[in-house]
């Protein structure tokens, strides 16, 4: 298996609702929700791909750096990359079918274990998708984040049981999801948050944070980290790119959780500065779904360790021995 044969069958599978583009842009699924692409003109997911490729590197090489070490700990674990897998579902309307949720939960978490990182399952319209992500992560003694929509409060708290009992590592909610027509979801108070993650001893990570204001309500109401998110592009069009608010968010965070970010991460050196920018660990969407249809969890673990081997050299080229020297400083 490599990385053309997998992205050769992905195409085969996806059946043209993602079109496994030489350069995922968001250009040519422009709109197209459900599928692959960003909402309306697409600018969303556009912005998230054009922040990153505005910044550029700074080349060194007069240095000690020879084995850089992609290190880090989260929730209690030790990775061995800083790449996580971000929470996707809905394959019938986004993806084409050709895997069932289970399938794909799958190729996802086992992917991301074999890769030494963590995968994310997630939640749709019908309670089954996201039971079934908890399935599957249940049987890989709970190395997973499952990850639900913002529900009403009551319902959350019956998909809190549902992660407990399947003895998580950690759960979040999407909460960039409010404005889902499909869903009984809402946009959730401050007063709200705090009544749920007070019902719940695991860790609770809140997504799709794009505001100082937000990140810093985020850690107010006990959240045990952010994702830095526009959702992929898909629930609103025109805001910016994550790369764009990222540095503003971190810097107010100031180490006290951690800050994830996704959004247009594709390579190894996007990854590189979007731990510049101030992100802890990135989570990647889109290439793990290309990588999943193509080769399941063997697909999703050639990914994840290619962009790793890619940050890794980035990181020589930089001179920077661990994440935590990864800083503004790598930029031109």
């Amino acid at each position: 298996m490599n990385i053309k044969s997998v992205r050769e069958t992905a195409r085969e599978k996806l059946k043209g609702f993602c079109r496994v583009c030489p350069q995922c842009n968001g250009k040519a699924c422009a709109g197209e929700v459900p599928g692959m692409g960003g909402m309306g003109t697409g600018m969303s997911f556009k912005s998230n791909v054009e922040a990153l490729a505005g910044y550029r590197i700074n080349l060194r090489t007069l240095h000690g750096v020879k084995k850089p070490n992609t290190q880090l700990k989260l929730f209690g674990q030790e990775l061995k990359t800083p790449i996580l897998g971000a929470p996707i579902t809905g394959n019938n309307f986004n993806m084409g079918g050709a895997l069932n949720e289970e399938e794909w939960a799958e190729a996802m978490i086992q992917g991301c274990l074999s890769s030494g990182t963590l995968g994310s399952t997630g939640d749709a319209p019908d309670p089954a998708m996201y039971k079934a992500g908890i399935g599957v992560v249940a049987k890989a003694q709970g190395l997973g984040i499952p990850f639900m929509k913002p529900r009403e409060v009551e319902e959350v708290f019956s998909y809190l049981r549902l992660a407990e009992e399947a003895g998580v590592l950690a759960v979040g909610m999407d909460v960039d999801a409010a404005g889902l027509v499909t869903i009984p979801v809402s946009p959730k108070t401050k007063e709200e948050m705090k009544t749920i993650i007070a019902n719940t001893s695991l860790p609770f990570v809140l997504k799709g944070i794009m505001t100082v204001d937000e990140a810093e309500i985020a850690i107010e109401v006990g959240a045990a980290a952010i994702v830095v998110s526009n959702h992929g592009g898909r629930v609103l069009d025109y805001t910016p790119g994550t790369a764009e608010v990222l540095p503003e968010i971190a810097a107010a965070v100031a180490g006290r959780i951690p800050v994830i970010v996704d959004g247009g991460v594709r390579t190894g050196v996007d990854v590189l500065k979007m731990l510049a920018l101030g992100a802890d660990a990135v989570m990647i969407g889109r290439p793990l779904i290309i990588a999943g249809y193509g080769g399941g969890a063997e697909g999703v673990a050639l990914v994840l360790r290619r962009m790793t081997n890619e940050l890794k050299q980035a990181m020589v080229l930089t001179g920077c021995q661990t994440l935590d020297d990864i800083g503004m400083d790598v930029f031109f």
